[in-house]
């Protein structure tokens, strides 16, 4: 998306945003309904062998995959975009190929856009609720997942669980975006 001139591109690139604005439960039911055993993913996993994705592990990650794409998307496109033209035409004036291209100059140039949109995909994720709830449910054991375990606590009245589970998340989060901050400020240096 950051080198190409199709059409298609403002609506790939709003599709992939979309995310950031449509309610997490609404993504979460979405997902339920195309990987569950009557969707076109649900038959399609189900070719592969896989069985259907929904209350699973790997349907967990799959939903906050796709919940957690612009935070990915954005970091990764922009260093790409940041590469500018040159480098590319100078490593095709010696015959490098598009993939040669891609592999050993596009790639290098944007490592740390794929490694901040990793990490921030990564941070998203695992505070994420509704997608994890609609997809997911709370297995315990299965597919219970922090935000839902504190959200179990919090229904209970069990604050002070909520609470160190709660400062844990945030202690995390806290450190996730230091740590990308600090990625950042040293390579502007």
């Amino acid at each position: 998306m950051a080198r190409t001139r199709s059409r298609l591109k403002g609506i790939v690139s709003t599709l992939t945003a979309l995310p950031l604005v449509l309610p997490p439960s609404v993504l979460g039911f979405y997902l339920l309904v195309i990987l569950g055993a009557d969707g076109f993913g649900g038959h399609f996993t189900q070719w592969l062998g896989l069985g259907i994705l929904p209350f699973t592990f790997p349907g967990l990650v799959v939903g906050s995959m796709i919940y957690s794409l612009p935070f990915v998307v954005q970091p990764v496109q922009a260093a790409f975009a940041m590469a500018g033209d040159r480098p590319f035409e100078v490593a095709a004036t010696l015959r490098a190929g598009p993939l040669d291209r891609f592999f050993t100059v596009a790639l290098p140039l944007a490592r740390h856009g794929l490694i901040t949109g990793g990490v921030l995909g990564f941070a998203h994720t695992v505070g994420e609720f509704g997608v994890v709830l609609m997809l997911g449910g709370n297995i315990p054991g299965k597919t219970q997942v922090m935000s839902l375990l504190i959200y179990q606590h919090v229904e209970a009245l069990e604050y002070t669980q909520a609470y160190w589970l709660s400062g844990g998340m945030l202690l995390f989060s806290f450190a996730i975006l230091l740590t990308v901050n600090s990625m950042a400020g040293r390579r502007g240096r």
